[in-house]
């Protein structure tokens, strides 16, 4: 399996340099990822190293906590946008679902879907797995689909836990075939990616998509 086609080559550490994000970008080019996911920070960076190639720009919003306020995340999506940014990685507020406010958290998701879609970007909804139970991670994605999202994403890499096969599962099949999953957190190598990709995932978040393409495995690291 080509995995290439699935990655968004990742670095969302709080001290990356920009060097690192010059070599990010450079590995994307030659590996042919889907995209670089970045902090917005080097949305305008990106876009410029990578002008020249198919590979997208991909950056976070209400990272990665999620406790933002609706209106400052639309902030965030907007500048993002209005820097170049192709892809939005928003995490939903945690708090609010666990405390039942769906409403809430589906008109937060509508409203930075409807300003990712006017400018055809694409969004992914972040909903934090290691912190919800099996019926909340089912929930969440049918809000993110009722609301327009593109993708249901697992996780930060940044709480207590990452990506695992069965959270996939179950949120390929709260959003059947409507939408994308993408699984990110710990998927460090070939055969992760694939169990990933066999349990519904159709794009995953790692700073390990070098070793993944060579068929390797990752030691360490942090997404």
């Amino acid at each position: 399996m080509k995995f290439n086609e699935f990655i968004d080559h990742t670095l969302l550490k709080a001290n990356a340099q920009e060097e690192q994000i010059e070599k990010l970008c450079y590995e994307a080019q030659v590996h042919k990822f889907k995209s670089v996911c970045v902090n917005p920070c080097w949305i305008s960076k990106c876009k410029e190293l990578l002008k020249d190639s198919d590979v997208l720009v991909c950056t976070v919003i209400g990272f990665p906590l999620g406790a933002s306020t609706k209106e400052v995340k639309l902030f965030e999506a907007k500048d993002a946008i209005a820097k170049g940014a192709d892809e939005l990685d928003m995490v939903i507020n945690i708090g609010a679902l666990k405390d039942k406010k769906f409403e809430c958290v589906e008109e937060e998701i509508k409203a930075l879907a409807e300003v990712a879609h006017n400018a055809d970007k694409v969004l992914k909804v972040i909903i934090e797995t290691c912190l919800l139970t099996d019926s909340e991670k089912s929930k969440v994605s049918k809000l993110a689909l009722s609301a327009g999202a593109d993708f249901v994403k697992t996780s930060t890499g940044f709480s207590t836990g990452g990506a695992t096969v069965s959270d996939v599962k179950l949120m390929r099949k709260a959003v059947d075939s409507s939408i994308g999953v993408k699984a990110s957190g710990g998927v460090k190598s070939a055969e992760t990616a694939q169990q990933m990709i066999a349990a519904g995932a159709t794009r995953l978040g790692t700073s390990s998509g070098i070793e993944i393409v060579a068929g390797k495995s990752a030691a360490g690291g942090d997404y």
